[in-house]
């Protein structure tokens, strides 16, 4: 028996079927929680650097680099919304 036949077969019998999710990834849930508490992080990071540049205790340059990090999530959010909305939208136009 020829060994690279051997070790193919060993090779296919070890593959995971492609309907069947890595377990080394996080799942979709996982995701969309880390996702939301980054999203939070940064608003509240940016909200404590403002309150920190009224009272002088931080620069300038980090309220506007704060800010324009929350705006830049903010956006990312709407944007990603709009998607889920026109993609239901667009599910509710199908014919049943």
């Amino acid at each position: 028996m020829d060994i690279r036949s051997l070790s193919a077969a060993q090779a296919y019998a070890s593959a995971r079927p492609a309907t069947q999710a890595d377990p080394a990834t996080e799942t979709a849930s996982q995701g969309l929680r880390n996702t939301f508490r980054d999203f939070a992080a940064t608003l509240q990071h940016s909200e404590d650097t403002a309150k920190a540049a009224m009272i002088g205790q931080a620069d300038p340059h980090a309220l506007v680099q704060a800010l324009a990090q929350s705006e830049l999530a903010v956006e990312t959010a709407v944007t990603v919304r709009n998607k889920v909305v026109e993609a239901y939208q667009e599910i509710l136009r199908m014919p049943v």
